[in-house]
């Protein structure tokens, strides 16, 4: 296993981490308290760090069982959980980002989980009716009450994230230190404003569904339906099967699993961008965890990245024509030794 950090705290974080809302069967699916110790003792004894639940992953029994699967060693990891939705339906302020919510959620979370502190938390998403500033400042408090140590936010437009950050620092309460999406090779959208957004404010981003629910293994190229092709995922646009294709063709290619090229191609990204690896069965997790050992060359690199590559849209596109770098950047541009201008060399489109 290899570390990265978590922004500029300092923190050394695995390079993948272990999404944990298959833990518990509530939901008629997932893994039993027994297999998911299975699946956290294989995690840390390969390095892994890093885990990531959340208030209502099955009904809060992923928490109660991390939870109980922690005693003695819980300081070994950095413990990551998230707030947001509703947990009770009669309670209208069980749902949100509002101090309330906050100070509810992180008190039931931390019975659940047995501890103290929570290293990582989560927003789980944008609520609309709370305001920035509230939020913020209410997660300033859990930190400065020693509640949290990092907040961190998931599922947010990157100028969302954007705003509050830039609030947080200007007003001296702390920032979001990691932001949490989806991201994938049948999802690159991210590249678009997400991704340029974490580098610029130094956050590492921790990609869940790097598998596309299971499409990337190859299982749905005969036809078979299953959750990727849940509304909301756009895993079955066109041309998506020949990216399929071509990472089942490179696992033949290298000796490993499609599951293990889609999960490796994730965590060489740039960024750092830290793949969540789960699953509902102890072979399953064997499977993905293995892909910390598989690493793909710059060859396969490109073939995938032809196939996957997103239109990124105005004003990206335009901003990489060869004729407008030329005009904003001057004809010195080759001769610049910075890295900034390496990427907007490396970057550049053919102009006419």
């Amino acid at each position: 296993m290899r570390y990265r950090l978590l922004g500029k705290s300092g923190v050394r974080i695995s390079e993948v981490a272990l999404g944990t809302m298959t833990f518990g069967e509530d939901w008629g699916w997932g893994a039993s308290q027994d297999v998911s110790a299975r699946m956290l003792d294989l995690f840390a004894d390969a390095g892994g760090n890093v885990l990531d639940t959340a208030d209502v992953y099955t009904n809060g029994t992923s928490e109660t069982i991390l939870g109980e699967l922690l005693k003695g060693r819980r300081n070994r990891f950095v413990l990551a959980t998230k707030f947001t939705n509703q947990t009770d339906p009669d309670d209208p302020n069980s749902a949100g980002n509002h101090r309330k919510k906050i100070v509810t959620s992180i008190e039931a979370s931390l019975r659940r989980l047995q501890t103290d502190h929570i290293d990582l938390y989560w927003v789980h998403a944008r609520d609309l009716l709370t305001g920035t500033e509230e939020l913020m400042r209410a997660l300033d408090d859990q930190v400065r009450l020693g509640k949290i140590l990092y907040p961190a936010v998931s599922d947010w437009a990157a100028w969302e994230i954007a705003e509050a950050n830039t609030a947080a620092r200007f007003r001296d309460w702390s920032p979001f230190t990691a932001v949490q999406l989806r991201y994938n090779l049948l999802d690159r959208s991210p590249e678009r404003e997400l991704l340029p957004m974490a580098d610029a404010f130094d956050l590492p981003v921790f990609a869940w569904g790097p598998l596309a629910e299971g499409r990337l293994t190859g299982k749905y190229l005969n036809g078979q339906s299953g959750r990727a092709t849940t509304v909301g995922r756009p895993y079955t646009s066109v041309g998506s099967d020949d990216i399929v294709r071509d990472v089942v063709a490179i696992s033949h290619e290298i000796g490993c699993t499609p599951a293990q090229v889609a999960i490796s191609w994730v965590r060489q990204q740039p960024g750092p961008v830290i793949p969540l690896i789960a699953a509902r069965t102890e072979e399953q997790f064997r499977d993905n965890l293995a892909a910390i050992d598989v690493h793909l060359s710059r060859q396969h690199l490109d073939r995938l990245d032809a196939l996957s590559r997103p239109t990124l849209g105005f004003p990206a596109d335009v901003m990489r024509d060869a004729s407008v770098v030329a005009g904003v950047y001057g004809a010195q541009l080759p001769d610049i030794d910075d890295p900034r201008a390496q990427v907007v060399r490396t970057t550049t489109t053919a102009g006419t």
